[in-house]
């Protein structure tokens, strides 16, 4: 077996890192099976990371990074605004469900799980997911403002609409993970829209 480009192993603890926290939790995912996981020995995890809070922190950024593209493609402004927010919780339903079969039980929401998990007791953690969310926040208060905009909607605080509509996905997404039933995150698109006071057959 070769030995892994330093490159390729930071990218595999990433890698890691991820999949274990999001599989079971931070404190269950151990510096030695993130390490048994990459395929790496312990002295190359702290060549790149001083620390499982600091490795979670790159790993929070790196997925968003991963990620991004979808938000930019899913929210683009040549999509109707509340197209925009059908087609990001399609998007959501089909990630739950791919998660599912494949870990055998419904994850939720990562940030929220993560963040609900050591958010008081780890502020670097805390911290970066707070941005991660502000930055759902933003696609989120844009679809709304621009629905607005074009009366599809009223929402003439499309800030405090975002964050309503984001702590109503969350909280279903929380309850999937409890119940370990999709049900929930299936119901995500029907409740937006009537918060948003629109029904989703109206959406075009």
């Amino acid at each position: 077996m070769s030995t892994p480009r330093p490159n390729d192993t930071r990218h595999r603890l990433l890698e890691a890192a991820t999949s274990l926290i999001w599989e079971s939790s931070y404190g269950a995912a151990s510096v030695e099976g993130i390490c048994q996981r990459a395929g790496v020995n312990k002295g190359s995890f702290y060549h790149f990371f001083p620390s499982k809070s600091e490795l979670a922190v790159a790993a929070l950024t790196s997925e968003w990074e991963a990620r991004k593209p979808q938000w930019d493609e899913f929210f683009s402004p040549l999509v109707a605004p509340l197209d925009r927010l059908r087609r990001w919780h399609e998007r959501c339903v089909e990630e739950q469900v791919r998660l599912a079969a494949e870990n055998g039980f419904v994850v939720g929401c990562p940030l929220f799980s993560l963040g609900s998990e050591v958010g008081t007791q780890n502020e670097p953690i805390r911290q970066k997911i707070d941005e991660l969310l502000g930055f759902h926040l933003c696609y989120l208060e844009s679809a709304i403002a621009e629905a607005h905009v074009r009366q599809h909607i009223h929402a003439p605080n499309p800030a405090a609409k975002a964050r309503i509509v984001l702590s109503y996905v969350e909280g279903q997404m929380t309850r999937a993970r409890i119940q370990n039933d999709l049900a929930p995150v299936r119901e995500i698109e029907d409740g937006v829209f009537d918060i948003l006071g629109v029904g989703a057959s109206c959406v075009h």
